[in-house]
């Protein structure tokens, strides 16, 4: 299969698209139309926003999927954390609909917080190349390339959307967690970045595809579970209930499904009642010492590591099963702690080497 660009032309096209992105982001959110009765209420494709009293809800929105991440999504994210940022009374709020934001709860539609990336659409699909027809719903593409590999391209999507995911990071306001039936793959890199963290006991935390076709780019995993929990679970892929993820470190608490709301409700309700900038000093405080401690290095090494995993010869192997008999069945195999086709590839040399003069 031949590119349809060259890579200079498929950067370039890259770079306008995160660049539109970054100009309209670095705007001060407009005033949204009010909906369903729901101050600020407003809808970014994916992802949706309102705010109920000193709360502003960021709810991750595809329910059918299990919210899982699309291109778009990232983007939506970030953006709805940043209006969170600015709901205060001199921008958006009244006295007479609760004040401004003092914290952000973020959590997924329906039944589950996020099952990663689709792989429908960034593992299951060929990449039938990039040109200037491009829409952004098919930019995933190009995270498959077809090789010689283009690690720069692979970097700068990846590395966008990670710092998407780190707005929560580095929202002034705290940003809670509240974690049901999954948090998978890339949506464990969303749940990981936020303040404090609640999860269902039943619920189900990992990040599998750390056995093949992946790293975590937000790196979070030594930060909150220190150096061998998180080799043994990346080395291994395990996924974890989310009361075992609260007994090791990873989350902050576990819940009973039938009592998560009520507690995390409670907890929301007792944020608001202190200040907004004595949340901002503990938070601000905290995050410089995670960051004095190398995060954002490790950040940038597990991106760089994210791509190499997809383009290595057991990647390709990965990516190809998925289009030949489909993701989820490909995924099974993943996951089933058994040998698979891409477990042992042979490697070939050329037997050359460097010539002495």
């Amino acid at each position: 299969m031949q590119i349809a660009m060259s890579s200079l032309k498929m950067g370039n096209l890259l770079r306008w698209h995160m660049q539109r992105r970054l100009l309209s982001a670095a705007e001060p959110p407009r005033q949204a139309a009010r909906k369903e009765g729901q101050p600020g209420h407003e809808s970014y494709g994916s992802v949706d926003y309102w705010r109920e009293g000193r709360t502003a809800h960021v709810m991750l929105n595809r329910p059918d999927r299990l919210n899982a991440i699309d291109a778009q999504l990232p983007f939506q994210l970030q953006s709805a954390i940043q209006r969170a940022n600015w709901d205060d009374e001199v921008t958006f709020s009244s006295p007479t609909d609760g004040g401004s934001v003092h914290a952000v709860l973020l959590y997924g539609a329906g039944k589950a917080f996020c099952a990663g990336y689709d792989l429908k659409t960034f593992a299951e699909e060929r990449d039938d190349g990039i040109d200037s027809n491009t829409t952004e719903e098919e930019m995933p593409r190009y995270t498959n390339q077809e090789m010689p590999w283009d690690p720069s391209l692979d970097y700068q999507f990846m590395w966008s959307a990670t710092q998407a995911y780190m707005e929560i990071w580095r929202s002034n306001k705290p940003v809670v967690a509240k974690i049901k039936r999954v948090a998978i793959g890339g949506g464990s890199d969303i749940a990981l970045a936020c303040d404090v963290t609640f999860i269902e006991t039943t619920a189900k935390i990992g990040y599998p595809p750390s056995t093949i076709w992946g790293c975590p780019t937000s790196a979070f995993w030594y930060y909150r579970l220190g150096m061998e929990k998180a080799k043994r679970i990346l080395f291994t892929g395990e996924i974890l209930s989310g009361e075992k993820a609260a007994r090791i470190g990873l989350i902050g608490e576990a819940v009973p499904p039938d009592q998560i709301d009520q507690t995390v409700d409670e907890f929301m309700e007792r944020l608001g009642t202190v200040p907004k900038n004595q949340l901002w000093y503990h938070k601000t405080v905290t995050n410089q010492a995670v960051e004095a401690a190398g995060l954002l290095s490790a950040q940038r090494l597990s991106t760089i590591f994210d791509g190499m995993s997809r383009h290595s010869p057991e990647g390709v192997m990965f990516q190809k099963r998925c289009v030949d008999v489909g993701f989820k069945k490909t995924v099974k195999e993943r996951d089933c702690g058994k040998e698979t086709v891409w477990s042992h590839l042979p490697r070939q040399t050329t037997g050359g080497g460097t010539k002495k003069q």
